[in-house]
């Protein structure tokens, strides 16, 4: 079986599921080719991890109509609380001092991930193969020729675009020959929920510790998720502790702003690396989400960094007879440039700096926080960031606020 479309999409997490929903959205026919089935526990990205969704990104997702199936299981985030153990002062933001209503949502990975299938289940022009596999790609005249293998069927389709959203691990990103940067932080990520003492209240907190960031996120039912970084010698160790123990860790850690944490849930471990193409863009080929770039998760800027990546591209394929041309993926490199050379750079600087074990360093953290929460146009600029407002952000995420 032959045949052509304007757009073929190589990988259905988080981030290739909404790029393919946008371009529905936006009356253009696209393949989307997932490994796994469509559904929410055979899907890897679907996972227990919480995501502290952006305001920006929360308006992406309404914009392409996801959002309606997943703010049933949402919880708003009202305020922010960043410090670090050790040292004196701390960084605020508030969502009434910003005049919103939430600087953003949590929700769980699986609940997110639950909503896009429902989304793409009413697309009308995109054509979904999964479970499917690339078996091979290849450059003909004008694009790609894509050999995809799906439920014993060999499908050959030629398309002026490909898209590889196919994850850290990108198989399209080597296939078409593009080099990373990599750097293995030698820590592992735990993500669990707890029932603190205390109601949270919609606020989220970020703790920097010498061992690394921890992050309390508010969620329904009174519960909170709790991201703890471990050095990866410790993880076999955390991952063995039983619930008294673990919530013993977690409190250490974390401190008592909203007083005991009991009754953890399933803990998940994830190594942690920081890895960055060296291009997004080949010929008439474009990477996006974690493809393009994975970041440190220490300010869970992962799937929102991915999504302006997805709206961008499908913003600018939108208008375009042709969506593979070399000016128009220049254009998207250069719009997602700073956005994404700035979140790593951020990430990568939190985690190096925040968290390193140099005494000399507190006075001068310690003093940066004090500045960026009691100077308001350091808060003000700090709070719009938080939120995911950025240069040349795609249409879809922005609105006006103060």
């Amino acid at each position: 079986m032959t045949s052509t479309q304007p757009i073929v999409i190589v990988g259905g997490g988080l981030v290739g599921a909404s790029l393919a929903i946008a371009l529905d959205h936006a009356g253009l026919p696209a393949i989307l080719v997932e490994a796994a089935a469509p559904r929410v526990d055979d899907q890897p990205s679907y996972d227990e991890r919480n995501l502290a969704l952006a305001r920006a990104t929360v308006n992406g997702l309404a914009a392409i109509g996801v959002w309606e199936f997943a703010e049933a299981n949402a919880t708003p985030i009202k305020h922010i609380h960043t410090s670090r153990a050790g040292d004196f002062g701390s960084v605020r933001m508030d969502a009434a001092a910003e005049g919103v209503d939430a600087l953003g949502w949590t929700l769980p990975a699986r609940e997110l991930g639950a909503a896009l299938l429902r989304r793409l289940d009413r697309c009308r022009l995109l054509t979904r193969l999964a479970p499917a596999r690339v078996e091979r790609i290849e450059a003909v005249d004008g694009g790609w020729s894509v050999t995809v293998s799906s439920d014993g069927d060999t499908r050959l389709i030629s398309t002026p675009l490909l898209v590889g959203a196919d994850g850290t691990q990108s198989g399209i990103r080597s296939q078409l020959g593009i080099g990373t940067r990599e750097h293995d932080y030698e820590q592992a990520l735990f993500v669990s929920t707890m029932i603190p003492e205390r109601d949270p209240r919609g606020r989220a907190f970020e703790r920097f510790t010498d061992e690394g960031p921890v992050a309390v996120l508010p969620l329904a039912d009174r519960r909170v998720g709790v991201v703890l970084t471990v050095a990866a010698a410790e993880a076999d160790t955390v991952a063995a502790m039983d619930d008294v123990t673990f919530a013993a860790f977690a409190q250490e850690r974390f401190g008592w702003r909203l007083g005991r944490l009991s009754r953890p849930g399933k803990r998940s471990p994830y190594p942690i690396r920081r890895v960055a193409a060296d291009s997004l863009i080949a010929p008439r080929a474009v990477l996006v989400g974690n493809a393009a770039q994975t970041v440190h998760p220490i300010g869970a800027q992962g799937f929102n960094l991915g999504l302006r990546d997805a709206l961008t591209l499908a913003e600018l394929v939108t208008v375009a007879a042709d969506p593979g041309t070399p000016a128009l993926l220049a254009e998207y490199a250069t719009r997602r440039a700073a956005d994404r050379e700035g979140t790593m750079a951020m990430s990568h600087g939190l985690v190096r700096l925040a968290c390193l074990k140099q005494p000399l360093l507190g006075p001068l953290r310690s003093l940066a926080m004090l500045a960026l929460d009691r100077v308001p146009p350091l808060r003000h600029a700090l709070s719009r960031r938080g939120m995911g407002f950025r240069l040349h952000a795609p249409l879809a995420v922005r609105e006006k606020t103060p």
